[in-house]
This record gives structure tokens, C-alpha cells and sequence, in this order.
């Protein structure tokens, strides 16, 4: 069911302003990974992408030998 109502200007700056703060967001958190060394996840046309630390792009998966449990305990 598709409504089509008009939103008022001030739902509009809300909206412009949580995209901005989630944006910077996400920029920190993928700067805070290359810092670490930890590969920034992405995927594009249903193709998931790891990115290293100094910015190369592979296919192969980084987090296949790492088991659950591990992951936890690094939390």
C-alpha cells in the first residue's frame, strides 16, 4: 500500500539531519577499522567486498576462520 502525502519541511530537515549524523558515523567507525587493521565490509550487486587496511578490494572471505566464539570473546 503506497500512501503518497506530502511531508512537511521540518520532517524533511530531520530526516537530511539523522542521514548526516548516521553518515559520519559510519565514515568513523570504517576510519576506526583501517586504524585496527580490520577490513571494512561491503556489498555491491549481491557481491560481498572486503576492504583492507591500505585500501585493496578482494573477494575472499577474512572472516571464514574465525568462529563465533572467537568473535565474542574479542568483543
Amino acid at each position: 500500500m503506497k500512501i503518497n502525502q506530502a511531508l512537511d519541511i521540518q520532517t524533511y530537515i530531520q530526516a537530511a539531519e539523522f542521514k548526516r549524523i548516521g553518515n559520519r558515523a559510519v565514515r568513523q567507525a570504517q576510519e576506526k577499522n583501517r586504524r585496527l587493521g580490520i577490513p571494512n565490509v561491503y556489498s555491491h550487486n549481491g557481491q560481498i567486498y572486503y576492504e583492507l587496511a591500505n585500501g585493496d578490494l578482494t573477494k575472499a572471505d577474512l572472516f571464514k576462520n574465525i568462529s563465533l566464539n572467537e568473535k565474542r570473546l574479542k568483543e
